[in-house]
């Protein structure tokens, strides 16, 4: 398996272009939401369908990040998608997904072709925005991919990593007051 990291300080600048042509069920993220002053770090693996359409993170409407931040950081969920992304930023928190691109029939992390993976630049996001001091992982192929194709790449300082249980509409496993539950260590690291 072959993993390009993917180098996005600048639009364009550091990518690295495949030759062979993608298949219609190929998906890219996006750019991070973030400030120079954030201090934690959410990491999705791959936006869904949903999201890559409306060209927003989170954007399907049974998916409950959004909600969540509502919760814990006060951001009112039915602020349109700009408002939300600027008050997150606000709040100090950046978003962002582990994978720069794979492919993907459909929207769930369980699709994702491990060997069509191209990981996102973390180790240099992480570089460019030291006051990050906890990463957490929104879901468990989030933090399967980051640790097996990003961890050994990582700045050499103190950053906590947790694994919360994933905000998608597909993990059904846990109620709204679950996710909430085990969601509030951000405004726990936030706090700190």
């Amino acid at each position: 398996m072959m993993v390009i990291f993917m180098n996005r300080r600048s639009q364009g600048a550091g990518l690295i272009h495949c030759s062979r042509k993608m298949p219609d069920h190929h998906a890219r993220s996006f750019p991070p939401l973030s400030a120079p002053d954030a201090r934690i770090l959410i990491l999705g693996s791959m936006p869904g369908l949903a999201s890559l359409a409306a060209k927003q993170y989170y954007a399907h409407p049974r998916n409950a990040f959004w909600p969540l931040m509502g919760e814990l950081l006060r951001i009112p969920p039915q602020l349109a998608y700009p408002a939300r992304a600027a008050a997150l930023c606000r709040a100090r928190v950046a978003v962002w997904d582990v994978l720069y691109s794979c492919r993907r029939q459909g929207s769930l992390d369980s699709a994702i072709e491990d060997d069509t993976l191209v990981a996102n630049d973390l180790a240099g996001f992480l570089a460019g925005h030291p006051a990050i001091h906890h990463v957490f992982f929104n879901g468990a192929k989030a933090e399967s991919c980051f640790r097996r194709h990003i961890k050994l790449a990582m700045p050499e300082r103190e950053i906590a990593f947790t694994r919360l249980p994933s905000t998608s509409a597909a993990h059904a496993g846990r109620s709204f007051e679950q996710k909430l539950l085990a969601w509030r260590a951000v405004a726990d690291a936030l706090a700190d």
